[in-house]
């Protein structure tokens, strides 16, 4: 069964016990858009605790904000209870709770296309917001004041820009006033670590690059990267020009570490830190500062060293990108195509001439062991051979 006739049967559940029950948010809105998506969340007038009686299977995330997870048929659908909210004091939660109509918790919701309902069992939509004429004039527009939506969670305001550029559509000009006026109170009510998802999020589609210099536009972008906040957007424009061409497996730090130009890889490093990536990101960044920074002398052993990276394609499109060279990409691909299986030893950990055969020739296990391990696989890969006797004749 698809998860739209998993959710359905939730929802047929909770209206079978005397409530009533909608897809709410995003799915709406993809499904007017003609948009597929398995993203369902549902809202109900069920307090939590009828939910936790209804359903045999759910996780208790968030009950004090009327949300549970129904657990059902496999898939997993967050259910909240219609609600009222008031006062945020962090700019993210609500101090205070209380239970609503559909209407009512149609109004807290953040834009216009994300504030509707729709009935599967009817197949009906409720928009109390104008959230289907905004979608047919292709509007991103606050819910009510829009002061008041992006003080109760500013990371709002990087959504919009975030919505915008995925379906191609304009801010309202209040929305917009209203992003600017409080962009420099986007920290510390915000977390690093949710806009990092934002940007994952913006990074999926192609004009992710137009969606950075949205941001900046609106002051968003220099709050969260202080180091670019006295760039013209034709600046930030330029910076990105590349970004189009990247590799569609390219992770989220490569793309960003465009805003900046050249840098140095210790504040490359610190920059992974400060969004709180992950080891691999670390990782990866090294990689790509080695392509790119590649030390005079290398022989064809230290090459395979650099093409046996997990990350090797994605750091040679990029940095034959930045060098605008199509020698440089032509060179090294030859040359990994003529190392392919040197690097298929490295990656597995493998050598042609093995400690067996060393120890056959009275070597015993130890420091001088690993060493002539090293040179030998050095003097099969810069020689091309490929058997231990002729390896071991010239070792």
């Amino acid at each position: 069964m698809t998860p739209y006739i998993i959710a359905k049967q939730v929802v047929q559940k909770i209206v079978h016990h005397g409530y009533k029950a909608y897809f709410a948010g995003g799915y709406v809105r993809d499904r007017l858009l003609n948009h597929p998506s398995d993203d369902i969340d549902i809202a109900t007038n069920a307090p939590t605790e009828e939910i936790m009686k209804i359903f045999p299977r759910t996780i208790p995330v968030g009950v004090n904000y009327g949300i549970v997870i129904v657990v059902h048929e496999g898939h997993h659908f967050e259910v909240a209870s219609f609600r009222k909210e008031a006062g945020y004091k962090d700019g993210r939660r609500p101090d205070h709770i209380e239970s609503a109509t559909a209407e009512e918790d149609a109004q807290r919701r953040d834009f216009t296309i994300n504030g509707m309902f729709f009935d599967p069992l009817s197949e009906q939509v409720f928009d109390y917001v104008g959230g289907k004429e905004d979608l047919h004039k292709k509007v991103i527009r606050a819910i009510g004041d829009p002061h008041e939506r992006f003080l109760e969670d500013r990371l709002r305001m990087i959504r919009a820009v975030r919505y915008a550029a995925r379906f191609h559509f304009t801010i309202d000009p209040d929305t917009i006033a209203a992003i600017i006026a409080h962009a420099q109170d986007l920290f510390p009510a915000v977390a690093i670590e949710r806009i990092v998802q934002e940007f994952k999020k913006m990074a999926l589609f192609s004009n992710f690059p137009l969606a950075l210099v949205t941001l900046h536009k609106y002051q968003l972008l220099g709050q969260i990267f202080p180091q670019i906040q006295t760039l013209t957007e034709d600046e930030v424009t330029h910076r990105l020009k590349h970004l189009p061409h990247f590799p569609s497996d390219a992770p989220l730090i490569a793309k960003l570490l465009e805003l900046f130009g050249p840098l140095p890889l210790s504040e490359k490093i610190e920059l992974c830190e400060k969004l709180k990536l992950s080891k691999e990101d670390k990782r990866f960044v090294e990689q790509l500062d080695q392509w790119e920074n590649f030390p005079p002398g290398l022989d064809d052993y230290d090459l395979v060293g650099i093409y046996a990276g997990p990350n090797a394609g994605i750091c040679l499109s990029i940095a034959a990108l930045h060098m605008e060279d199509s020698h440089f990409r032509t060179f090294h691909e030859e040359k990994m195509a003529l190392l392919q299986r040197a690097i298929v030893r490295r990656k597995e950990g493998k050598t042609i001439v093995t400690s067996a055969h060393l120890m056959e020739r009275g070597i015993e296990p130890g420091i001088r062991m690993g060493k002539l391990l090293i040179d030998a696989e050095r003097i099969a890969v810069n020689h091309h051979l490929d058997t231990p006797d002729a390896i071991l004749s010239r070792l």
